[in-house]
């Protein structure tokens, strides 16, 4: 009878995993991997939700819960904890560990304008692992045997309001890229981006040219929150010349920020830490 329930609890809790997944949410599954208790149970552990499944001891449960928010804010994708690291005050903490395993959407970066930076940087993300949509409304510049890629999506923008929209989607796991080749194409693509709320938005262009887009969008009724987290000028300040050197100082932002690094000279970090 005991081995029968906790099949159909594993079979509930991959069914669960697998509805995740096909919403591209964010999740936490934390598997129990030794000490007393059943060895394999899983809880798993997602925003703004009620925990689903168990690890076989409802205080275990609740601790777990607890250590979730700190390991996500951590932004590791894995990690085994001794539950004594966290709770030392737990029977059998130093005994028992468990598996934190972070469920997330394979990394998206929308590129808005494909010109000479928007073109390296599409191939650059794609390299990374990253799949790219690479929008432009001038048909001839998203053509396919430009990209090869398969990790790069093309689409030709009959409005560039709709189709950021379409590729942006719910935003989550989305990273934004907008390097048109003017204000009012950066503008339309901004209007449709911000309200996405992806994981990240970065815009292209001098301290003017970006100033004068945000306001704009301010003008436009955009709450001041999200204006807060567009970076503009976008991109990590390495000196870049070239189109495949900016592409190269976006795309290490792109990574910082989805890693929750600062992309400060790791050099630096170890001379402090002598």
């Amino acid at each position: 009878m005991t081995e029968t329930r906790d099949q159909t609890s594993s079979q509930s809790i991959t069914k669960v995993i697998g509805e995740v997944l096909e919403r591209g949410d964010v999740a936490l599954v934390v598997t129990r991997v030794s000490g007393p208790g059943p060895v394999g149970s899983k809880l798993l552990v997602q925003p703004d939700r009620d925990p689903f499944g168990t690890l076989g001891d409802t205080e275990l449960d609740s601790l777990a819960v607890a250590h979730a928010g700190r390991f996500l804010a951590a932004r590791e994708e894995t990690r085994m904890f001794q539950v004594s690291e966290f709770a030392p005050e737990f029977p059998f903490a130093r005994e028992t560990a468990l598996l934190f395993e972070l469920l997330q959407p394979a990394p998206r970066l929308v590129i808005c304008g494909a010109g000479h930076v928007g073109a390296s940087l599409a191939r650059l993300a794609a390299f990374a692992g990253y799949h790219a949509t690479l929008i432009d409304d001038r048909a001839e510049f998203v053509k396919p045997e430009r990209f090869p890629e398969e990790e790069i999506e093309l689409l030709v923008a009959d409005d560039w309001n709709s189709a950021v929209r379409e590729a942006v989607g719910n935003g989550r796991g989305v990273s934004v890229a907008v390097v048109t080749r003017g204000h009012n194409e950066d503008e339309q693509c901004m209007q449709a981006v911000v309200r996405a709320n992806p994981d990240y938005v970065g815009l292209i262009g001098s301290k003017r040219r970006t100033s004068i887009v945000i306001d704009r969008l301010r003008e436009a009724g955009v709450r001041e929150e999200q204006l807060k987290n567009i970076r503009a000028p976008i991109g990590l300040d390495i000196g870049a010349v070239t189109p495949e050197e900016v592409a190269l100082a976006i795309m290490a932002e792109i990574v910082a920020e989805r890693r929750g690094a600062t992309g400060t000279s790791l050099s630096a970090w170890r001379r402090k830490n002598i």
